[in-house]
């Protein structure tokens, strides 16, 4: 963990002075110079001390990079193809085991009632079309501005049974997708 340069970052950002931080938390600056060059690690209650001074939630402080927020332009947008009739996605946001999608069902589509079943859950939000949605023995017709989810580890299929490309916002979590970082 980089908790010091984490601290330090923050300190600087907000204009703070070491001697500030550490006459407002009490500790020596020799401590915090140790802390914020990693040289030692606080206590969760020093943590506390800090992170209170700084006006940051304590779990920021414990965060690793990779796992803070995340941000992806519109003109960074990755996108990948699937299935016979090549369906293409974009994903809004790929980091860690929850992802954010944006996929365009052509009409008709599938012609074939390929199940798909892959571990996770899945948030589905119709914002444009008509769609019947099927998992295992339930099924369901939705329309613009409607929602389903489901585990998605149980057989399942999306079709376009409208009359226009239906666009449809997924958001997926999957615990295996956050171990394969």
């Amino acid at each position: 963990m980089d908790i010091g340069s984490t601290i330090r970052a923050i300190r600087k950002r907000k204009g703070i002075t070491i001697a500030q931080l550490c006459e407002g938390t009490g500790l020596s600056k020799g401590f915090m110079s140790h802390v914020e060059n990693n040289k030692t690690s606080p206590s969760i209650a020093t943590l506390e001390s800090i992170a209170n001074f700084l006006n940051v939630p304590l779990p920021y402080l414990l965060l690793a990079k990779e796992e803070r927020m995340n941000i992806v332009r519109k003109n960074e947008r990755t996108f990948s193809t699937y299935g016979k009739d090549r369906i293409t996605v974009e994903h809004l946001s790929t980091e860690g085991g929850l992802r954010l999608s944006l996929i365009e069902i052509p009409v008709g589509y599938p012609r074939e009632n390929d199940m798909s079943m892959h571990p996770g859950e899945e948030c589905h939000f119709v914002l444009k079309g008509k769609v019947l949605a099927q998992q295992g023995e339930d099924e369901a017709v939705l329309e613009e501005g409607d929602t389903f989810s489901w585990q998605s580890c149980v057989p399942h299929i999306v079709k376009n049974i409208g009359e226009s490309p239906a666009v449809l916002l997924i958001a997926s979590y999957s615990e295996d997708r956050k171990r394969m970082l």
